[in-house]
C-alpha cells in the first residue's frame, strides 16, 4: 500500500488513480449497465451523464479502480471528507465481470487506510441497499459494522420501490486497534 501523494494510491493488484476524461468507455461499461447500477443512487446512466460524471471528478477523491496486471480500468469509487476533514464517506463500483474477486474489498480497504492513515480522519461511513449483500460483505470484511437500517430510505429504481438503507462506519481507534488494519481478504 503505498500512498505518493499525488493521489494514486496503490494495492497488491490494484493502481487507484484518478479519473479522467479518457476512462469515458470503461466507466461507461458499468454505468449504462441496470445490473451494474441496481443499488446506486444514480444510473444506469446515458453518455451525457457519464461525461458529466466524469468531468466532475475530483483527484484525491474519485478514483479509477486500475488492474495492475493488465492497465484495465474495472471500477471507481471515492473518499469524501466533509467540511471539517474528520469524517468521510466512502463508495465505489465494480463493473459486474470483476465481481467476486476481491477486488471492492481490497479497494475499500485501501480507501479506509488511506483515510485513516494518510488523512487522519476519525470516522469513515458508508451507505448501501439493506438487501445488497456483495456491498455490505465488502464492509464487513474491512472491519466495518453496521450502524443502523434507515427503512424505506433508498429508491430502488430497478424495483420501482422504496427500500431499507444500511450504515456502516468504523472509528480510527478501532481501526488502528484492530488486527484486521492489515491487507484485507481477497475475496468479495
Amino acid at each position: 500500500m503505498v500512498y505518493n501523494g499525488t493521489g494514486t494510491l496503490e494495492t497488491k493488484r490494484l493502481i487507484l488513480r484518478p479519473l479522467t476524461l479518457d476512462d469515458f468507455e470503461a466507466v461507461h461499461s458499468w454505468a449504462s449497465n441496470p445490473d451494474n447500477t441496481r443499488y446506486m443512487s444514480w444510473g444506469p446512466n446515458n453518455e451525457e451523464q457519464t461525461h458529466g460524471f466524469l468531468k466532475s471528478a475530483k483527484p484525491g477523491q474519485d478514483f479509477a479502480i486500475v488492474l495492475k496486471e493488465t492497465g484495465k480500468v474495472i471500477g471507481s469509487g471515492g473518499i469524501y471528507p466533509d467540511s471539517n476533514n474528520d469524517t468521510a464517506d466512502i463508495g465505489w463500483i465494480i463493473h459486474i465481470d470483476y465481481w467476486k474477486h476481491g477486488y471492492g474489498t481490497e479497494f475499500g480497504g485501501e480507501l479506509i487506510r488511506h483515510g485513516f492513515e494518510d488523512l487522519k480522519l476519525r470516522r469513515i461511513y458508508a451507505l448501501c441497499a439493506a438487501v445488497n449483500y456483495g456491498s455490505y460483505r465488502v464492509m464487513e470484511r474491512n472491519g466495518m459494522r453496521r450502524e443502523a437500517v434507515n427503512a424505506k430510505a433508498f429508491w430502488a429504481r430497478v424495483d420501482n420501490e422504496w427500500i431499507d438503507q444500511a450504515v456502516y462506519a468504523i472509528l480510527a481507534d478501532e481501526y488502528f486497534n484492530s488486527s484486521k488494519n492489515q491487507t484485507p481478504k481477497n475475496t468479495e
